[in-house]
């Protein structure tokens, strides 16, 4: 598999990977769940490019983009992680999630991975529990049940 920085694709890459994060299958389980405009995606991929805190990644497999892995507030020992699919194709999780924790945890070298995932995503929860995280903290997230769940190397 390889892993394409977001600072580094093209326009034809760039829109695509907009297109996949508007999908109503994809942003309903974001955090901000708003359509990004073209302006706004750009504006936030050229702030990739001055952050250390945070790193994007359009992965491929076998020639086909299969989705998108990111870690937000990396420091030098963890890393808030989150995933999402190209909305066309299924059963691509497991490949995000083993490139995703082989990055975090062979090339950045941290020793803890934090996934928050909304209570009613089952799919995703049963991904992170496949992959051995665990269940840390419930909160309210604008009146939806966020679960934090942890990976430790």
């Amino acid at each position: 598999m390889q892993l394409v920085d977001f600072t580094t694709l093209d326009t034809q890459l760039l829109t695509l990977v907009l297109s996949w994060r508007n999908h109503p299958d994809i942003r309903h389980w974001m955090l901000n769940d708003d359509v990004i405009s073209m302006e706004n995606h750009l504006q936030f991929i050229e702030s990739l490019k001055q952050r250390s805190d945070r790193r994007y990644f359009l992965v491929q497999r076998e020639g086909e983009y299969i989705g998108v892995i990111d870690l937000t507030d990396i420091t030098q020992t963890s890393a808030e992680i989150g995933i999402y699919t190209n909305p066309d194709i299924r059963g691509v999780g497991e490949s995000l999630m083993c490139v995703l924790i082989e990055y975090a945890f062979s090339t950045l070298k941290l020793m803890t991975l934090i996934a928050s995932v909304f209570a009613d995503n089952d799919r995703a929860k049963h991904l992170y529990e496949k992959f051995d995280f665990t269940e840390t903290n419930r909160t309210l997230y604008n009146g939806r049940e966020m679960i934090t769940m942890e990976l430790h190397k």
